[in-house]
């Protein structure tokens, strides 16, 4: 392990404990490690925007003759005038054309890969050849959704019947909840254990390089 090395362990080391010296209590170190993380990202972006975006996408496909591209490169120039009080009003053209194209294309993109693809995984036999389980698996989806949708139902009162399927149906959404809850939770433990490796694999068997 060369010089280099150790001192690069060492700094990610300084920084991974700094952050995690916020579960004490908010101190100047973390405070330190926080600004320079923000500080490198915000500086990172900038310059990924800059390379992918206006000169990939925008300026050389315009010095290649796609001068078409001039107008979303104005849209873009006019979003700088937030900066000025009294020339704001005008970056509200951009946002209004970024949200309306946004919000089409979020729109489609979810009913193609959300919503159809679950109404197609709902509709399927409740007695088919995969045997019990997966029969009672189809009842559970069917059930589900349903209990799901009613308690969703608001032009009625949730009363008899009715208020049974949608507590039944707060129980379904309660579930996928939790499972939600954990599946970020594990997430956050991968995380943990990947920083615990490295302080206990990488930087203290720097030590032996060291010393």
């Amino acid at each position: 392990m060369t010089a280099v090395e150790i001192l690069q362990i060492w700094i990610i080391a300084f920084f991974t404990l700094a952050l995690f010296s916020f579960m004490y209590k908010d101190n100047p170190v973390y405070k330190v490690a926080e600004h320079i993380f923000a500080g490198l990202t915000a500086g990172y972006q900038v310059g990924l925007i800059w390379d992918t975006i206006i000169l990939q996408q925008v300026w050389d496909p315009m010095i290649g003759g796609k001068y078409y591209l001039i107008i979303p490169g104005i849209l873009g120039c006019l979003m700088f005038t937030r900066f000025s009080s009294r020339f704001s009003w005008v970056s509200r053209v951009s946002l209004a054309f970024v949200m309306g194209v946004t919000s089409g294309i979020f729109l489609i993109s979810q009913l193609h890969g959300l919503v159809l693809p679950q109404m197609r995984d709902t509709m399927i036999p409740l007695v088919d050849g995969g045997g019990f389980g997966a029969s009672l698996l189809a009842v559970i989806v069917v059930v589900g959704v349903l209990s799901t949708l009613i308690y969703f139902y608001f032009s009625k009162e949730h009363t008899g019947a009715l208020g049974v399927t949608a507590k039944v149906g707060i129980w379904f959404i309660m579930i996928a909840f939790g499972a939600h809850f954990g599946y970020t939770v594990m997430g956050r433990v991968s995380l943990l254990i990947g920083r615990m490796q490295f302080l206990v694999e990488d930087w203290v068997g720097s030590f032996a390089h060291i010393f």
